[in-house]
Formats: structure tokens, sequence, C-alpha cells
């Protein structure tokens, strides 16, 4: 079972008789749609009804879609005297936030028993249009990009593998073939995003700008990049307000973050240099072209994968989570490659990559900041293996004690 933890807390949920709305949220390609399939198919065991409809259109569905999908489920519920309604892609759709309150409010006034999960890939849509129509009607389930350990778990990938190649289930038929492989990730993945999701859901006066700063992020992932030097290697960037909103809309959509300086000031925090980490890593070796082969052959692009595929791991369980904060630091021209914040303490954390510049920043981070531990990753240090595996704010933990 792909995703078990998610799959058994929503059918928890359904099971019990909810009175709020579900919503799976997360990037393409990550699962929401193969869990709710699971879900459907131990509902039906159990007598219970699922209507199941997706609004994946080149052109947006209008809210009366919303109401045919959910007179039938309804008329589902009257027969069997439990349905389930799953709607998939539903920020698709233009007002669906107010459609779905305006049904989901008449059903609880009538004493009906549809449950209704609600599957969605943007995550800045989703938590907009449920934050402005729904406060107070629904629970949030997030979905992530496969880890390196539900990788090797459901397929045996190797750590060498994941780090070239990511974690897309999707795509893992097709790794032997890198042709193949490079055109799923951007068909399946980044063209979608970029020409769909994004531009039907919010307003993008650039489109080829948007496009451009996520193949800028791939080519520096896990680079520091001022945005003013991103305007100057961007053609029509227009100014520094624009980038930094369209790396908002990038993160939102599961393709691209932009970590900031720690520092104990908030507003040098938010001033910044973004450090550019694209969220998969196969996202980074497809958009520039990079095999197999070629990573290996070359130490400075695998060093920069590793370093990518940390950062992405920490990002997902300690931001994506809310257990806390995903930095760099860098003083002059010493940096340190991240540091993991929680409530309670910091970390830092230095990955390998052979180039030296690494126990530098730690002995410059360490003067600077003598409480705050610092551990190196790979190499002779800490397996790459293991660091993937473990959960970024047990580390912190473990580190203080």
């Amino acid at each position: 079972m792909y995703r078990r933890q998610q799959v058994e807390l929503l059918k928890a949920r359904l099971l019990q008789g909810e009175s709020r709305i579900q919503i799976l949220s997360g990037p393409r390609q990550t699962g929401k749609t193969t869990i709710a399939t699971q879900v459907m198919e131990d509902l039906g065991t159990r007598d219970i009804s699922c209507t199941f409809a997706s609004a994946d259109s080149a052109i947006p569905h209008e809210a009366d879609w919303i109401l045919g999908k959910w007179i039938e489920a309804r008329l589902q519920e009257e027969g069997s005297g439990r349905a389930v309604l799953f709607l998939d892609e539903i920020q698709k759709v233009r007002g669906w936030a107010e459609q779905v309150k305006l049904l989901w409010d008449e059903d609880r006034r009538q004493g009906r028993k549809l449950g209704v999960v609600l599957l969605g890939s943007s995550r800045l849509l989703m938590m907009r249009g449920t934050s402005e129509s729904l406060m107070g009607r629904f629970e949030v389930i997030p979905v992530f990009h496969w880890s390196y350990h539900e990788m090797h778990e459901a397929f045996d990938i190797d750590v060498e593998t994941y780090v070239v190649q990511g974690g897309y289930p999707g795509s893992v038929d097709l790794m032997e073939d890198f042709t193949r492989w490079r055109g799923y990730i951007l068909d399946a993945i980044v063209e979608p995003v970029l020409t769909r999701d994004l531009l039907l859901s919010f307003r993008v006066d650039k489109p080829a700008l948007l496009r451009s700063l996520f193949v800028l992020g791939c080519r520096y992932a896990s680079q520091i990049l001022s945005y003013n030097r991103m305007v100057g290697q961007l053609q029509d960037a227009g100014n520094t307000t624009t980038l930094a909103h369209y790396l908002e809309l990038l993160e939102g959509a599961g393709l691209m973050t932009g970590l900031q300086k720690f520092s104990g000031s908030e507003v040098r925090i938010r001033a910044s240099s973004p450090k550019l980490l694209p969220l998969n890593n196969a996202l980074v070796t497809a958009v520039v072209g990079l095999s197999p082969g070629d990573v290996a052959q070359d130490p400075v692009w695998r060093g920069r994968l590793v370093e990518n595929s940390v950062g992405c791991s920490f990002y997902e369980q300690l931001v994506n989570r809310r257990k806390g904060r995903l930095e760099y630091w860098r003083q002059g021209g010493d940096e340190l490659d991240f540091v993991l914040r929680t409530e309670e303490d910091s970390l830092g954390i230095e990955v390998a990559s052979g180039s030296g510049h690494g126990r530098r920043g730690i002995r410059a981070f360490s003067q600077r900041y003598p409480g705050t531990p610092v551990l190196m990753v790979g190499g002779d240090s800490l397996p790459l293996e293991s660091i993937l595996k473990q959960d970024p704010a047990q580390l912190v933990k473990l580190a203080k004690s």
C-alpha cells in the first residue's frame, strides 16, 4: 500500500463520519489520486458508495459542474445510507470554494451523511480558497514528495538513483531509459504546472518569466542567488518584487522554494538572497538534461544534487510538516549549507561535497554561534542514506542531548 499513513488517516476520518470536508493537498504526481482510489476500494467493501470525478481539463469547469457531481453523490447516499464524494483537481473549477460551502452547509442542515474529499495540486490555491470560504469546515491531509525511505521501500530504489532521479513513483518504470524518463518528468509534471495549474489559478502577467525563473532555479540548484543577480540573468525580469512573488507561486505548486538566511534579525532574513532549492531532484536533472552517466562524471553536479536532496528531505519533513524552519548561513566568504530551526533549538548542517570549503564554514559558524551544534553529512561523516531517512526535528533533539 502506497502512502500508507495518508490512506489510513483519510479512511479513519471517513469511517468515523467526520463532520468536516477532507482535503488531500500536494504537488502533482505524488499519489493523491492513488490514495483516494485505495480508500474507495476499502469503503466499497463496507457498503459505502463512492463517487469520483476529476476537473482536470484544458477548459476550466464552472461551479455547476460541482453541483452535478454532488447531486449524483446525494442519490448514492439516499440509496445506500452512506456515501462519499471525491472531487479531484478541484482548484480548477471557477468559484469552487463558494459552491462547496453552499452545498456542504445545505447537507448539514438536512442531516445528510455525505462525506466529501477534495483533491488539489496547488497548496497556495487550496489554502486561499479554504481560508476565504470554508473556514471551520475542513481538515487538510498534506501529501508530500516521496522521500528516499518511501522510494526504497516501495521500489527498492538505491540512494544514488534517488539523488539523480528523485522521487516520483510514476517515473520508476522509465528510469532505465533516460530520454523517456526525462520526457515523463517534463510532460507530466513541469509543463502542466507551468502552463495550466498556475496560469489558470493566479494572475501571472509574465508567464515566460515564471518559466525562466524555474529553469534558472534548476540550473542554480542549492546555490545562493540574489534577486538583483536574477534580474540580470533573466530577460524581461521586471523587478525583484515580481521575482519574489513568482518564487512563492513555484513553492506553492511544489516545484521550488528559496531558503532564507539564518540570522537573529527577522528583517535581515526577509531581505536576504534566497538559496534556490528545487523540491525534487528529478526536476533538476530533467530540466538541465543530466543523465545518471553525466552526473557520475561530474563531481560538481553530483555534490550539488546530494546537497539538494538533503535540503529537499529537510524541507518536506520540517517545513511542510510545520515542525520548524530551514535556512542557510553565510557571512562574508564563509557558508553553512543548512540551519534547522525548531521552537526549542537549532542545528547546523554541512553536506560534504569534496570542495574543502565545508569545514571552514563549520568553524566560522561555530565561532559565531557557539551554542549551536553542527553536523557534517556524507564523506567520512554521517552517511547520506541515514540522513535522508531521519526526521530532522528528531535530529535537532539528538544533537542537543
